[in-house]
């Protein structure tokens, strides 16, 4: 999903997409940051279009583990709760 994408699911329009993301959409967003650190480590990328190979590799096993996990649990990560209501981000939490 494309940062736009997200931005109209929430609902928003210049406010900052992180900030009105709930924590479970942090940490998926965080592996995919993750994966493509550790991979760019490793590979070594030199230039735009081979660093832009190792980070569509990131948001693939991210996305993959996204996947599984709305598989999985039957539930949707990505929502379109945002901070006009803080306390709708962190619902999940207890």
């Amino acid at each position: 999903m494309t940062t736009g994408e997200h931005k109209r699911i929430k609902g928003l329009k210049k406010e900052n997409l992180r900030d009105n993301m709930t924590n479970d959409e942090l940490v998926t967003n965080m592996l995919g940051e993750l994966d493509t650190a550790e991979i760019s480590k490793t590979e070594n990328p030199q230039g735009f279009e081979e660093s832009k190979a190792v980070a569509r590799d990131g948001e693939s096993i991210a996305g993959n583990a996204l996947r599984e996990l709305e598989d999985r649990t039957e539930q949707k990560v990505v929502s379109s709760k945002n901070s006009k209501n803080p306390k709708l981000l962190d619902e999940n939490l207890k």
